[in-house]
């Protein structure tokens, strides 16, 4: 029985050319060495994170960690008020990106309508503010006589909207089948009823590739953070990633001066190690989205 089975898949499997194999090959080719070229840095950085000071000051780090040592990762996760901040940070990012789609959800889904009045306008001044702005020094002056300086608030209302996000997310409803609305409005459904109801569920791929987006901005934030927190009790995690690399080099040039305890790393070591800190919580997020991220990513280049 099994092997008549067989003998009918055999049968039944779909013959591939010559010229489809080579193509095949020469695709799977190229893929892997894309994919080792993207890899490639993350692993350089990962092995100077782990190697010793003078394998990394002697050039002698390639590909794999050379005199291991974790005095890097040691230093970082001892820091004062390390895990203070990645929590200031988690709380920035997670409130961030809710406002984020919440806003952005809002903005997107009646610009989608070809009913809603006044919507070539809307689009028209949107667009125009993706490419002048008020500038720094209004903008710091604004947020200081709003007396909003040293608040998360601060920091939420400056990156409340992205213009190219919202876009992305209105094409997208602008793909929807309209017989799904119609039909929702005969059975006496309204607007809300059927974003929430008929076009949030279908919008699962673009949702959470806007999402890591958002999420991914609001981790990695520096500069609005440099700029309107002075709070230590408030800072973020790059904020004080980048102190302990001015200490960990000062301590390199100048050990006499802050009379170092600990063993001095390299600079190098240090960075390194500090970028696989920070990249490490998106990764491991990353996984959960991928299923969407690749459906997501294509809709702002296609038109509905």
């Amino acid at each position: 029985m099994d092997k008549s089975v067989r003998i009918n898949r055999k049968k039944n499997a779909i013959r591939v050319s010559k010229g489809e194999r080579i193509f095949y090959i020469v695709n799977y080719f190229i893929l892997t060495l894309l994919g080792i070229t993207a890899l490639y840095p993350f692993l350089i950085t990962l092995a100077n994170s782990l190697s010793g000071s003078r394998a990394i000051l002697a050039g002698e780090v390639v590909l794999f960690p050379v005199d291991f040592s974790l005095e890097a990762y040691y230093q970082i996760t001892t820091a004062a008020k390390i895990f203070d901040t990645m929590a200031n940070t988690v709380y920035l990012t997670i409130i961030g990106t809710l406002l984020n789609m919440l806003v952005t959800i809002m903005c997107a889904y009646p610009l989608s309508k070809k009913y809603f009045p006044g919507k070539n306008l809307c689009v028209t001044i949107l667009t125009i503010t993706m490419f002048f702005g008020g500038g720094l020094i209004p903008t710091f002056i604004l947020m200081k006589s709003l007396h909003l300086m040293d608040t998360y608030l601060c920091l939420w209302l400056l990156g409340l909207f992205s213009i190219y996000n919202m876009i992305i997310l209105r094409t997208f409803f602008s793909g929807l089948p309209p017989e799904l609305e119609e039909s929702a409005k005969i059975d006496g459904a309204n607007d809300i009823v059927v974003l929430i109801r008929i076009a949030l569920p279908l919008s699962k791929a673009v949702l959470a590739t806007l999402t890591l987006f958002y999420a991914v901005g609001w981790w990695n934030s520096y500069m609005s953070p440099l700029l309107y927190i002075s709070s230590p009790d408030k800072a973020v995690l790059m904020l004080k990633l980048k102190q302990l690399l001015d200490q960990s080099q000062l301590a390199q040039n100048h050990p006499e001066e802050i009379g170092v305890v600990r063993p001095v790393i390299a600079p190098e070591s240090f960075k390194a190690a500090s970028i696989i800190v920070s990249t490490v919580p998106i990764l491991c997020v990353y996984p959960f989205l991928q299923k969407y991220f690749v459906k997501g990513v294509m809709i702002g280049s296609i038109k509905g």
